[in-house]
């Protein structure tokens, strides 16, 4: 997908009105539009790295592309801009429909257990195709209206030739158990039934 120059004016009319989901101290990074699409911001963090060759916006795009070839619901890319501030570029996209994992099990009544299997399905597909997702947590996790799992934000993900090793498997295990941890969940996720569900004996 071809990368467009966006004007500061042209962003700034495009996020007339829109809903920051995301920022930091370098200001929004993430703005919900009112047409209901995303423009998701990237900032190069360092003046010397990879991103000069490949900009993390061309990462989600390339990423986003290769999931649905995998048949893995994920958003779809309108667009792709590098914007007038340097080292910064902008991805246009539809969300992926649904409510992430993080959103159902905050609800009254919720149980993992009919979650928990298509979760433990998921994550084995990824290693299986040889998908290491780093930001691999419940909040990245959709399940959509058609009750299928899908993912989101997928800038940060590495994609090998042969499945993940067993060392690469547990790694990815062990962020989402330091994720369940911050989150203060570890009382309310089957963490040990998905440790030993991913993880070798």
């Amino acid at each position: 997908m071809q990368c467009s120059r966006l004007s500061q004016v042209d962003f700034d009319q495009l996020t007339l009105g829109a809903q920051v989901l995301e920022a930091d101290s370098h200001g929004a990074k993430v703005y919900l539009l009112e047409d209901g699409n995303i423009l998701k911001v990237f900032r190069r963090k360092r003046l010397i790295s990879s991103a000069l060759l490949r900009p993390y916006s061309q990462r989600f795009v390339d990423n986003a592309a290769r999931l649905a070839q995998l048949g893995i619901p994920t958003l779809e890319v309108i667009k792709q801009h590098k914007l007038e501030l340097p080292g910064r570029t902008a991805v246009l996209y539809r969300p992926l429909p649904g409510r992430t994992l993080l959103q159902l099990s905050r609800e009254a009544g919720f149980s993992w257990d009919s979650y928990l299997p298509r979760l433990v399905e998921l994550i084995r597909q990824l290693h299986r195709s040889g998908i290491y997702f780093r930001s691999l947590h419940l909040g990245n996790v959709v399940e959509t209206p058609d009750q299928q799992l899908g993912l989101i934000d997928v800038a940060d993900m590495r994609f090998l030739r042969a499945p993940l090793s067993s060392r690469m498997v547990r790694r990815n295990v062990q962020h989402m158990a330091r994720y369940i941890e911050r989150e203060n969940l570890a009382s309310r996720f089957p963490l040990a039934e998905l440790e030993a569900a991913l993880l070798p004996g």
